[in-house]
């Protein structure tokens, strides 16, 4: 659960404080985050990033319950906030900031980073909730093909 004391410091925006106190999501920590990601199963990860800085943060803190309730019973959900998402953002690969990670079993299935078109997420959720585990793409210069799909994960690297 968001600490009551971050939120009461004014340091957790409502809304994202909301993923936890009011949708269910588990906030998790640099310390707490491997424990539970290695649990089976799927599990969709909100990666957040400053409001004040990335306002899409605030964005994707209302539309990724929505997301969970569109998939039911096939993702539990967690949060980072912005400090432990940046330490462990780097095994991911992701560029844009915020981003929803997918895992299966601790595995790494796929990625959305940046602020989507509801369309978007919906297709992109609905491959990676299926997707199978694969290696998460290294942070550097995209290389593409013409026709590169754009999800991460999926057999490819994640939506970009």
């Amino acid at each position: 659960m968001i600490s009551a004391s971050a939120t009461a410091a004014g340091t957790v925006h409502p809304l994202v404080a909301q993923l936890a106190t009011r949708h269910g999501f588990v906030e998790l920590s640099v310390e707490s985050f491997d424990g539970w990601a290695n649990e089976p199963g799927r599990a969709l990860v909100v990666f957040t990033e400053d409001p004040v800085r990335y306002k899409e943060t605030l964005d994707l803190a209302v539309i990724a319950p929505e997301l969970v309730r569109a998939f039911p019973g096939v993702f539990r959900a967690g949060v980072l906030l912005p400090e432990a998402a940046r330490a462990i953002a780097i095994r991911y690969g992701f560029r844009r900031w915020p981003a929803l990670v997918v895992l299966d079993g601790g595995g790494y299935v796929g990625a959305i980073d940046g602020l989507r078109n509801w369309d978007e997420y919906l297709n992109g959720v609905a491959l990676l909730a299926t997707a199978p585990v694969t290696r998460p793409p290294s942070v550097g210069i995209a290389v593409r093909g013409p026709g590169d799909a754009s999800v991460h994960g999926a057999g490819r690297g994640g939506i970009e």
